[in-house]
């Protein structure tokens, strides 16, 4: 199971500092580094530690920014959420790592593929209103097709019978394992490079060997992928990009 915004994995520990009369809640992660850092988003306010530093040696570097970690929880806390993109002639998209246009016709409600380098996808619409279903519909027989393909490619690697491919719309969500439905892809994946979704695959593949995210899971991932922790760092930055309409 693949989700956007994952519970805490067992490196990760919640915690609690008190910045003057402000309690904030932090997330604490152990990995291998050399330093302390720290990153604030939507999820709040998150700690990166080497396994040897101190929580005393952690919160003192909370203390010594607090004023930025407060301005910048306040900045996230009041920021407007993104517009709904608006599917118009003209419009670029993100896929598979380059750029897709998007095209507006008159026609019967399907949309047509260029072989052109970049692609242009042309969506004949029966009305204007209709031009998001259409558009979906496209983007997912596209991922479908590509999905299937590294689904197969991965399975055979990794001594897998090939599972059932379906595909999800979960705002929560990258991909899902069960061993009585099969795997399930967030059809969205296709807006991003081609190695994201590799990695997407491989990390829902090897949950038929673990159900868990165990470090024997997690070994399974880097036997298959081995630059798996690059890639979930880069999956997590370009979540925030994903566009929605």
């Amino acid at each position: 199971m693949f989700p956007l915004e994952k519970p805490l994995s067992a490196d990760e520990t919640a915690r609690t500092i008190a910045l003057g009369d402000r309690i904030v809640p932090y997330v604490l992660r152990r990995a291998r580094r050399r330093t302390i850092g720290l990153t604030i988003d939507h999820r709040g306010l998150r700690v990166g530690a080497p396994p040897r530093a101190s929580i005393k040696e952690v919160e003192a570097l909370i203390l010594h920014h607090g004023a930025w970690v407060a301005n910048k929880l306040d900045e996230w806390r009041t920021r407007r959420p993104a517009e709904a993109l608006k599917v118009i002639d003209g419009l670029h998209l993100p896929l598979l790592g380059g750029t897709l246009e998007v095209r507006l016709s008159v026609g019967a409600n399907r949309a047509l593929w260029s072989a052109q380098t970049p692609p242009v996808l042309t969506l004949l619409l029966r009305a204007p209103d209709d031009a998001a279903q259409v558009l979906e519909r496209a983007l997912r027989r596209r991922a479908t097709e590509l999905f299937a393909e590294r689904l197969s490619l991965f399975a055979a690697q990794m001594a897998l019978h090939l599972p059932p491919l379906s595909l999800s719309s979960a705002r929560t969500r990258w991909g899902s394992c069960s061993r009585r439905s099969g795997i399930r892809l967030n059809w969205r994946l296709i807006h991003f490079p081609p190695h994201i979704v590799d990695y997407v695959v491989v990390h829902e593949l090897a949950h038929l060997h673990e159900m868990n995210h165990s470090p024997r899971f997690w070994a399974v991932v880097e036997q298959h992928y081995p630059d798996h922790r690059r890639a979930r760092g880069e999956l997590k930055l370009l979540a925030a990009t994903c566009p929605r309409w």
